[in-house]
């Protein structure tokens, strides 16, 4: 087996609200995954949060934003890459909307068994995400 080709260093959000994740799905591909993207040169996570859920969310993070975790994992639309994502849990001033490169929006029960998912998700989503925001999900 291979090693990937590169790991693309990204700020990621995970925005909950009433149990369900929202995960977002670019034009084109099948897995969903968090909102947020690759860093620009000299940005910081927040910068990137901001110009990403703007772009791919049409609003913008409201408050602070908490550290989740750094998590390293497959990239589910760019085989042979591998992500390091720094995840944050955001609120959202406005009601998110495709916007830019997202053709869909879904929102993801955290208490849905695993084996009962309707969704492809990006393994970072799926291995990681996921797992860490239901143990601090409220039932």
């Amino acid at each position: 087996m291979s090693r990937p080709s590169k790991t693309f260093n990204v700020a990621a959000a995970a925005v909950v609200a009433q149990g369900r994740l929202l995960l977002v799905r670019k034009q084109g591909t099948a897995a969903f995954m968090l909102p947020g993207g690759k860093l620009e040169p000299g940005e910081s996570d927040r910068e990137c949060l901001v110009r990403e859920i703007q772009e791919e969310l049409g609003t913008a993070p409201l408050g602070a934003a908490e550290h989740l975790g750094t998590f390293e994992a497959d990239a589910a639309n760019e085989p042979g890459h591998r992500i390091a994502a720094r995840v944050y849990r955001v609120s959202l001033l406005d009601e998110p909307k495709t916007s830019g490169e997202i053709e869909e929006l879904a929102w993801y029960d955290l208490h849905q068994p695993a084996r009962h998912l309707d969704l492809a998700l990006a393994p970072l989503v799926f291995n990681f995400v996921v797992p860490r925001l239901r143990r601090s999900a409220p039932r």
